[in-house]
């Protein structure tokens, strides 16, 4: 595995940190899971940017085993969302 300085990924991967900080507090200030899903989600996709930049390939079944996970979260959350109204 080598090391692969993608600057798209590395800025999703950037952002990725930023929502699920954002998630948590979130979550803590206004005590509502939706933020944390949102969070967690972003984290699995993060990791997944984190192994593509060190020198995972795309298509390896470990990545679209989590970024499977993390859109059937998004989907749960927004489900969650809807179905509370």
């Amino acid at each position: 595995m080598a090391y692969a300085l993608d600057p798209l990924t590395t800025i999703n991967l950037f952002f990725c940190i930023i929502i699920v900080l954002l998630g948590y507090w979130a979550y803590k200030k206004i005590d509502n899971a939706l933020p944390l899903y949102i969070g967690l989600a972003f984290g699995l996709f993060g990791i997944s940017h984190f192994a593509i930049l060190i020198g995972y390939k795309t298509s390896e079944m470990g990545l679209i085993i989590i970024r499977t996970f993390a859109y059937l979260i998004v989907i749960f959350a927004l489900y969650k969302t809807v179905s509370q109204r």
